[in-house]
């Protein structure tokens, strides 16, 4: 049978109460009765039932956690950045893969709320009105990661999309390339439609227009883009794209391998740039220029958002947005002037 709060009280010859003051750091406790029921818990190997103690104390201490895709690299990483973060302020995180499936968030949304958890961090690429109620009733706080919410009306930790895909358009356009390809997650997606925002802006900016054929919408995995991208480069050379903006480094990885597949070289007759910055980018050859999007960062940004909320401390801002930048690496021809 398991240890139990009685067992130790027993041992050491106090009360439950007492017990119960040393595991919550109770300062009301004497020294010599502390050091006596911690040796007792050390000796029964005691540990202290947490469901208990949250209903107890109304707390679970528990963040709730739904990305679209545990798998991936990308969110692997804002994991470990919302983890080390609760861990430095004593909470645990319950963690659940929606696999980008609305049905399912909403599910996992009202699983979560029904466990009590303090907060809940929500990463996803759509917010309807379902969602929206959801998070309205939930009477904890919830913070959106990385997810694009056009209304602004919940709080949230991201980079500025729209931005970081002008910057990533127009390099490659201020190098003369008259055809760049825009491969995309399907543009209902609000992160989605904010990225080709940037990329209709690049191009309105240096007097183009949008040329449908080069806006590929594919769902956001490397065998689909693979497929996309093979019709795309199959296309009359004077239509062909010269150089490729990528909605994500797996994105782009599939189009690096797709142009490679038909004959051609990168960068030497297509350039690739992708979005993100995983560890992928620098494991496919050549190495993948991509859109530093500071993943580690945003999870730990939110997290500290998060814990704020729940504590009630002062909050500067309800809608943070991070910083981002251009690794240049070898599937874009070198800069001039760059070192």
């Amino acid at each position: 049978m398991p240890v139990t709060i009685y067992d130790v009280a027993k041992r050491a010859g106090v009360s439950m109460a007492t017990v119960s003051r040393v595991i919550n750091g109770s300062p009301n406790v004497r020294p010599a009765t502390r050091k006596k029921v911690l040796k007792v818990i050390e000796e029964l190997g005691y540990r202290p039932n947490a469901v208990a103690r949250g209903l107890a104390s109304r707390r679970t201490t528990t963040i709730g956690v739904i990305l679209p895709d545990i798998s991936s690299v990308f969110f692997a990483e804002l994991a470990r950045g919302i983890e080390d973060i609760a861990n430095m302020y004593d909470y645990d995180i319950l963690i659940s893969s929606s696999d980008a499936n609305r049905e399912k968030e909403l599910s996992l949304i009202g699983s979560m709320l029904e466990r009590q958890v303090e907060g809940i961090l929500f990463l996803g690429g759509h917010l309807d009105d379902a969602h929206r109620r959801l998070f309205k009733t939930a009477n904890v706080p919830v913070v959106l990661v990385a997810t694009e919410d056009p209304e602004r009306e919940f709080a949230s930790v991201r980079i500025d999309l729209r931005r970081a895909a002008y910057d990533a358009v127009s390099f490659l356009l201020d190098r003369g390339h008259e055809r760049v390809a825009f491969l995309t997650d399907p543009l209902h997606a609000p992160m989605a439609r904010a990225r080709y925002a940037g990329y209709v802006e690049a191009l309105a900016e240096r007097g183009r227009r949008v040329e449908e054929h080069l806006v590929v919408e594919t769902h956001p995995y490397y065998e689909r883009a693979l497929k996309a991208m093979a019709t795309l480069l199959a296309l009359p050379e004077e239509k062909r794209p010269t150089a490729i903006f990528a909605a994500s480094d797996e994105l782009a990885i599939a189009a690096v391998h797709a142009v490679q597949d038909a004959g051609l070289s990168v960068p030497d007759d297509v350039e690739v740039v992708g979005f993100d910055n995983t560890r992928i980018a620098q494991m496919v050859r050549p190495m993948l220029t991509s859109v530093v999007q500071p993943m580690y960062d945003l999870g730990a940004v939110a997290m500290r958002l998060l814990t704020k909320f729940i504590r009630q401390e002062p909050v500067e801002s309800r809608d943070v947005v991070l910083p981002h930048r251009i690794e240049f690496r070898a599937s874009t021809r070198p800069r001039v002037g760059a070192p």
